[in-house]
């Protein structure tokens, strides 16, 4: 189980440091790079789609970049243009283990030298065994790997939902961001809002004529959603923008903050129906949680699901928003954005049929054969 609403991808504040929050003005993601400097980065968790973007901004940056990636018995289908991991021809593929130690990941990489390491990974579940495995210790093991080869610079895609830390991924996720912090290199935090993809898992239950799913009364939460475009745009800005070094950056995408129920109504028009909204009481995940906490005791196969009932709690009751930790409030006005891609028009596309998304394990809605 996996809320829809939401993508697991995003992330708190540590009090265990002093954060450096930078608010930026509105700008394209489109812009055309302004260095001329070419440096060797290190790229993991190229494969996803933020990824992906990541990668494409930074070749356009004109850097030499390396995506050091797992190799898989079976690829995925590529044309000219990319590798079997959907990646550019232009980039050098490393293959390695990430969940290995730093002296194996060193050993994979060879003789190779770099700049700047870009991290886009993150655990696929979000539950604790998973969450520590990957969004700490394969960070850690990676920058230990590379420091060892030469990075002054690691660029780290988090999590703005870290914030407010009540999950385990949340808790490991803020672990490695204060490794990072007091590992003496130049550090970037990257704390995204939403991703589109997170956001679209209904789009093809309301073209299909059914209701549109909402917590409570689809208010609750709100959030500043961001392209893997804009945002790939931004990371790889962070590698020559001063201003953005030595910094926790939360960032969103442009326009307003929209909630649940917007949403729903943008797909409704933009399908020419008759809104029809069915709300679902956050209290079941209250009850999910707490009857497979019990069960857990028991059991230890629980424990994931358990966890799984608690993300889902969080999402439908959290904003993807900068939390002012005075007030305990999300606040809209200063949660920076950067960009130039709408989530309104994301839908359209994929209304149109001219973008796809693969939610994998974090769909819930798109299989929904309920009214």
């Amino acid at each position: 189980m996996f809320l829809g609403n939401y993508a697991l991808l995003y992330t708190y504040s540590s009090n265990r440091h002093t954060q450096q929050f930078m608010p930026i003005k509105q700008a394209s993601s489109q812009q055309s790079p302004s260095s001329t400097e070419t440096l060797s980065v290190l790229v993991i968790g190229a494969t996803g789609t933020a990824g992906q973007a990541t990668v494409s901004a930074l070749l356009s940056y004109g850097h030499n970049v390396t995506c050091f990636i797992r190799q898989k018995k079976s690829q995925a289908r590529y044309n000219k243009d990319t590798s079997p991991h959907q990646l550019p021809k232009a980039v050098t593929i490393c293959y390695g283990d990430v969940t290995a130690t730093s002296s194996m990941i060193k050993n994979n990489l060879g003789e190779k030298r770099f700049d700047v390491l870009v991290s886009c990974l993150a655990s696929r579940t979000g539950v604790k065994d998973d969450a520590w495995a990957i969004d700490y210790q394969a960070q850690s093991n990676v920058l230990q790997a590379a420091v060892s080869l030469g990075i002054t610079h690691m660029i780290l895609l988090s999590a703005i939902c870290v914030q407010k830390p009540l999950l385990a991924f949340q808790h490991a996720k803020l672990a490695f961001e204060n490794e990072l912090i007091n590992s003496g290199i130049n550090y970037s935090i990257v704390r995204p809002t939403a991703f589109f993809k997170s956001l679209s898992g209904q789009v093809n239950r309301v073209k299909r004529g059914k209701s549109y799913l909402i917590f409570g009364n689809g208010k609750l939460t709100s959030c500043k959603p961001i392209s893997d475009s804009d945002l790939g745009a931004y990371m790889a800005r962070c590698i020559t923008d001063a201003s953005l070094h030595y910094k926790i950056l939360p960032i969103g995408g442009p326009g307003n903050a929209i909630t649940p129920y917007q949403q729903g109504e943008w797909l409704f028009e933009m399908t020419g129906q008759t809104p029809k909204f069915r709300s679902v009481p956050v209290a079941m995940f209250n009850v999910a949680a707490t009857l497979l906490t019990l069960m857990a005791r028991i059991n230890k196969r629980f424990e994931s699901k358990a966890e799984l009932a608690r993300i889902g709690r969080y999402y439908a009751t959290e904003s993807m928003l900068l939390l002012d930790q005075k007030t305990n409030r999300y606040v809209e006005e200063t949660t920076p954005s950067t960009g130039t891609d709408t989530l309104k028009d994301f839908y359209q596309e994929l209304l149109d049929g001219h973008k796809t998304v693969s939610r994998a394990d974090h769909a819930v809605f798109d299989n929904d054969q309920s009214d």
